[in-house]
């Protein structure tokens, strides 16, 4: 996430020195950006509060339901050059008889790779795979160049209804899956998978509708258009 540029800048009366903007990454975050870092802590304290009781039903944020709380933030702080940055998450830990461990959590069809909440380190963009997953990495590398997956992938969750969703493409590409390139291409497809982890994870999804409902919320805590 670092690395991830500025999609849209947005500018505050009275922290004209305090770069603003939304952050191309999956999640929803809003990159603050100082020389000075007292005026990133006060800007984003300001962001803070106002997301805790913050409501949207349009766009299905919901400060709190029969008492519980759901907003919160994640921030992430960093240095970079001669400037301070802060990281503000958008998260929100509301559930749904549809998703019981949570709407912005990832979804069932993805528990074979993510099922536990998202964390610090994963918010960043580092996937922490699944004990069993990574355990039984090294058998089903060799089980997957052979291609024999269907009995011994299937046994861990719908692993195998993943790897028959991928293997296809490869085919279709005419590239031939070998121990030389079998641990690199489960490394790219459990990257695909991630990426919606925390799609799924995003409050405001990436695109125009969920941009709208992002910039609405930022327009209730006093930003502008830059």
């Amino acid at each position: 996430m670092a690395k991830a540029g500025i999609e849209k800048y947005f500018t505050m009366k009275g922290y004209e020195d305090v770069e603003a903007g939304i952050v191309y990454w999956p999640m929803s975050v809003l990159r603050l950006r100082a020389g000075d870092p007292d005026r990133l802590i006060e800007l984003g304290d300001k962001v803070l509060s106002c997301w805790r009781g913050y409501t949207d039903e349009e766009a299905f944020i919901f400060a709190e339901t029969k008492g519980e709380p759901h907003n919160t933030i994640t921030p992430i702080a960093r240095k970079t050059g001669g400037m301070y940055e802060l990281d503000l998450v958008l998260r929100n830990n509301i559930t749904t008889d549809e998703f019981p461990l949570g709407v912005y959590h990832p979804h069932q069809e993805l528990h074979h790779i993510k099922k536990e909440n998202i964390g610090l380190i994963e918010v960043m963009g580092l996937a922490v795979l699944l004990p069993g997953l990574r355990r039984n990495w090294p058998g089903w590398l060799n089980i997957l160049w052979r291609e024999r997956i269907y009995a011994a992938m299937k046994a861990w969750k719908n692993t195998g209804d993943w790897v028959e969703e991928f293997l296809p493409v490869y085919r279709q590409k005419g590239i031939a899956i070998t121990r030389d390139n079998v641990e690199s291409v489960l490394q790219e497809e459990v990257g695909h998978v991630f990426a919606r982890v925390l799609e799924d994870a995003g409050v405001y999804k990436c695109n125009e509708e969920g941009r709208r409902y992002f910039g609405r919320f930022l327009k209730s805590v006093g930003f502008e258009n830059a």
